[in-house]
């Protein structure tokens, strides 16, 4: 059976997330996403981890579910026991600033890590907690407390916090992690990265590329994810996708679902400020700096993964697990109602109606015949999911904290459908 995975998100204890990121209203939005697994978020931060240990129970399969939950039986969602920490130390003679994702089999383990990282640095500070931790040194006290834990590099690209990132990185996870680096099974490729850009790279072969949305708020949960195959002979869920990720086991690990790099808020390089987008070559013509202000820009992780690639572009490593790009659902109803923002009445009436009656916004985007979908929804609807579906998108990529835009429509398009709309 195919089991969408989301593990890495946020709770409302993160800076700059949602106070509707509670574990109910968490299982509401991956019920209408279609996400089976989803990460029980922040578990370091000590009130979140009280209200995890109150609100759910050990399930069948070795995850965790809500103990009181009237629809679990029917359309069931499990919590994934993983975390997000930061980690800001000195090495190499440079300061470094990494995110990595913490996996644990269970709550007591968790809560001994918690313990461990108590002594360590103030975790009631944020949901993502900062410590001034070397991420090799997170590794090893991690797995001295559970071997069955996984660390795993977040977002491994965008510039300012992640192992490979153009501001505080390093060029490769040997660098990063030295004699441990054989106990990093995986990389999460993050927005602004997808896997045929970090098949650029020979040295990640043998990692498996994860994806996970990050979600901030209920809405984005599922924008990135994971799909594996879990037979019903498994009884531990969490011991088989973690063997799933190390093997990198291609008859198990079905595909990634993957925003497009472009939308990402770090792909091209540029200058906020100036609103100043730059492909890698106009970066590198221009030296770095910003024509507007002469300050440098951010580097992308489009030039990032470039200066590191020693395979070229298109090239797919034998052993590759399949990837889905997808424009969500709320985005490409949206464009088909010729409507400015995912977050008019409109186009919420829409995105309901198409999940009461097509199940999840997976089931829609992926799974749904286009003679299915022509029941239940508008022709121009069904025309925005064959497009995002065959790839045709087009795109405006993002740059130095700003996301890029995907249309599936062009201007002279959108204003027809608009038209025809009204009429």
């Amino acid at each position: 059976m195919r089991y969408i995975s989301d593990l890495h998100i946020h709770s409302k204890y993160s800076r700059a997330c949602s106070p509707r990121l509670v574990p109910e209203i968490i299982v509401d939005w991956c019920r209408k996403k279609g996400v089976d697994i989803v990460s029980c978020a922040d578990f370091t931060h000590p009130k979140w981890f009280a209200e995890l240990k109150s609100k759910l129970k050990l399930a069948a399969n070795g995850l965790y579910e809500l103990a009181e939950d009237k629809e679990q039986a029917t359309r069931p969602v499990y919590f994934f026991i993983s975390t997000e920490v930061s980690c800001i130390y000195s090495k190499g003679g440079r300061c470094r600033r990494l995110h990595i994702l913490i996996f644990a089999p269970t709550l007591e383990v968790a809560a001994k890590i918690n313990e461990k990282l108590g002594a360590l640095g103030k975790l009631a500070s944020d949901g993502r907690p900062i410590l001034g931790l070397d991420a090799k040194k997170l590794a090893e006290v991690v797995f001295e407390i559970d071997e069955r834990c996984m660390i795993i590099p977040a977002h491994a690209w965008t510039p300012w916090f992640a192992v490979f990132g153009s501001k505080s990185g390093f060029d490769s996870l040997e660098e990063c992690f030295d004699e441990l680096t054989p106990k990093i099974y995986a990389v999460e490729t993050g927005l602004s990265s997808d896997p045929a850009m970090n098949w650029r790279l020979k040295k990640l072969d043998k990692i498996t590329l994860v994806s996970h949305s990050d979600a901030h708020s209920p809405e984005n949960i599922g924008r990135e994810a994971d799909a594996f195959e879990i037979g019903d002979g498994v009884k531990n869920f969490y011991d088989e996708i973690c063997r799933i990720i190390k093997e990198k086991d291609k008859k198990k690990f079905l595909y990634t679902v993957e925003f497009y790099p472009e939308e990402g808020m770090y792909h091209f390089d540029g200058h906020r400020a100036c609103k100043i987008r730059m492909t890698p070559e106009e970066t590198r013509k221009r030296k770095g700096i910003c024509p507007v202000c002469g300050r440098p820009v951010t580097v992308g992780v489009l030039n990032r993964v470039e200066e590191l690639a020693d395979r070229p572009e298109g090239e797919r490593p034998g052993n590759a697990i399949d990837y889905k790009s997808l424009v969500g659902l709320d985005d490409a109803i949206a464009e088909a109602l010729g409507v400015f923002g995912r977050r008019t009445k409109a186009v919420t009436r829409e995105y309901d109606n198409l999940i009461a009656k097509g199940g999840s916004e997976f089931r829609v985007l992926l799974d749904l015949s286009y003679e299915e979908l022509a029941k239940i929804t508008l022709p121009e609807i069904v025309e925005a999911i064959r497009r995002n579906r065959e790839g045709k998108v087009k795109i405006e990529p993002g740059y130095d904290g700003v996301y890029g835009t995907v249309r599936l429509f062009n201007d002279k398009e959108k204003k027809k459908i608009k038209q025809e709309s009204l009429f």
